[in-house]
């Protein structure tokens, strides 16, 4: 597989240092880092994004996580390696990811879940991190942006 171009933040350079202020002020609301990876892992799973996928394993490894817990994200629902409010996140998440898929994109139920875990700059930081996770899905997609070329 090769790149069918050079990433588009890397070709309008301006764009960069914003897109990654925006990643890092998400990080910075108290929510662990590791589940933040476990959100943009799953995100990327959601969208095909086979570059970010690989970015998002490699890092939850660095960060220490067990492989149960990095490969198992993708089936969160049915594996006893999550706590309740990471599941929480994780549903958050998918609900954020797949607006589309229902009238309500986001109904009562998940949110309430998510916000019964975490307060509201922490939301925050969750949905910021769906929203950088689908604007690199988007631009490293159709690209085709080489898994492992970071």
């Amino acid at each position: 597989m090769r790149a069918r171009m050079k990433n588009p933040v890397a070709v309008v350079p301006a764009a960069m240092q914003p897109v990654q202020a925006l990643a890092r002020a998400a990080r910075e609301q108290g929510v662990p880092e590791e589940l933040l990876e476990m959100v943009h892992l799953r995100v990327s799973q959601i969208n095909g994004c086979g570059f970010c996928v690989d970015a998002g394993l490699k890092n939850l490894r660095k960060l220490g996580e067990s492989d149960e817990r990095i490969g198992l994200v993708s089936a969160w629902r049915e594996t006893p390696y999550y706590t309740d409010a990471e599941r929480a996140a994780l549903e958050l998440a998918e609900a954020a990811t797949r607006l589309a898929d229902r009238a309500d994109a986001v109904p009562d139920e998940i949110w309430d879940a998510a916000a019964g875990h975490f307060d509201e700059r922490q939301l925050a930081s969750i949905l910021l991190t769906v929203a950088v996770t689908n604007l690199f899905n988007r631009l490293n997609a159709p690209i085709r942006q080489t898994a492992g070329a970071w």
